[in-house]
């Protein structure tokens, strides 16, 4: 509804004479929103991260996770991101660093680890574990596309 009324908005200001299209964002308001989904598959241990540009081009990247060991499951569901931290440190488990988290379900993120070697198996405390290069990269996909416009799908 309230694309609706933004484009009746937008095209009486074209119409009236206020704007030109391009101005008035016509162009723009039926453009497809960009978007990041990130899909978790708890069984594959992978992260299948797909971003749609607003041209509606898609590009895909799969990395190796770690995620909950036994006892220390990773909640599984649909979650929008609640807040990122670049250098963060955990404060439950002495300071572990967890560069580039990406918060989704309280303490629990995606963010990098250097314990690159147990990627592809279940090693976490319940945080999604990405090689270092890949979190940064996620890290930058939620801060360009925002909080909103990002997806993390956690299945079994």
């Amino acid at each position: 509804m309230n694309r609706f009324i933004a484009a009746i908005a937008v095209a009486a200001a074209v119409v009236i004479g206020f704007a030109t299209p391009s101005q008035a964002g016509l162009l723009n308001i039926f453009q497809p929103k960009p978007k990041v989904v990130a899909t978790v598959s708890l069984t594959e241990q992978t992260m299948v991260v797909a971003v749609t540009t607003g041209s509606g081009e898609t590009r895909n990247y799969v990395w190796n996770v770690s995620t909950g060991a036994n006892g220390f499951e990773t909640p599984t569901g649909k979650f929008t991101p609640t807040w990122l931290s670049k250098d963060h440190k955990s404060s439950q488990y002495d300071d572990a660093p967890m560069p580039h988290a990406v918060f989704f379900n309280q303490g629990i993120a995606v963010h990098g680890t250097q314990a690159i070697s147990q990627l592809g198996n279940p090693a976490s405390h319940g945080c999604v574990r990405l090689a270092p290069e890949h979190a940064a990269k996620f890290f930058d996909l939620v801060q360009t596309y925002g909080k909103f416009n990002t997806r993390i799908v956690v299945t079994g």
